[in-house]
């Protein structure tokens, strides 16, 4: 699949559609299961480390471990550009997205699914996650 195609898929309107972000936001936040907001999150960086961080991690390791490297590897990435911005080393978004793929991990485990719920509320229980993830990542700040 290319990522036209992949675009299409988890947003349904192709690449550079101007209903793109608005398509991205309403699936993701309104997911019914946490696992389910990552997969309509950001598509395009979503295609890249997919096809260049998970699947190669995949073919070594348990499928939940590749995730949580794969996650690991894309926050670490997000402080990489903030270091070279402000030329200090910060780990704050690495163990952001370490807790964040836990989550996923977690919440799949138990099966933990709120999509009878309303689309506010799954937006919420989206956000609260996130956000108890960051101020995770806050107490362990390197």
């Amino acid at each position: 699949m290319n990522l036209s195609d992949y675009v299409k898929r988890r947003n349904g309107v192709p690449l550079g559609n101007s209903h793109s972000l608005r398509n991205m936001l309403n699936r993701s936040l309104g997911a019914g299961k946490f696992s389910i907001f990552w997969q309509y999150w950001n598509p395009i960086w979503g295609f890249y480390l997919g096809k260049y961080i998970f699947k190669p991690l995949k073919l070594i390791l348990p499928q939940a471990i590749s995730l949580l490297m794969t996650f690991i590897v894309c926050g670490f990435i997000h402080d990489l550009v903030i270091m070279l911005l402000k030329w200090k080393f910060i780990l704050l978004l690495t163990p952001w997205f370490l807790f964040m793929g836990l989550g996923v991990i977690l919440s799949d485990y138990a099966k933990i699914d709120y999509s009878k719920f309303p689309w506010i509320v799954r937006a919420g229980i989206n956000i609260a996650i996130i956000l108890g993830c960051l101020i995770l990542a806050y107490q362990i700040r390197i």
